[in-house]
């Protein structure tokens, strides 16, 4: 079930990028259990990061090439104390 699920997650991905332009987004999916090693940089917020891994196991990071939202995407920022 876990495979059936991460071959429709990445057909999805591959798909939705088709021909366009490359997205980077600033949160990672690292995917471990049978994708172990697969990275996936296609996260604006880590909630939607850990919604993923939480699927099919793995852990999130914010994007190593220093990659931020895209255009239209807000970024929450926290209030200094």
């Amino acid at each position: 079930m876990r495979i059936a699920f991460a071959a429709l997650l990445a057909l999805i991905a591959v798909s939705a990028a088709g021909e366009a332009q490359a997205q980077n987004y600033p949160w990672c999916a690292i995917l471990s259990g049978d994708l172990g090693g697969v990275t996936s940089c296609a996260f604006s917020t880590p909630e939607q990061c850990r919604a993923t891994v939480s699927g099919v196991g793995g852990f999130c990071i914010q994007n190593p090439s220093g990659a931020s939202a895209p255009a239209g995407v807000p970024r929450r920022v926290k209030p200094r104390p």
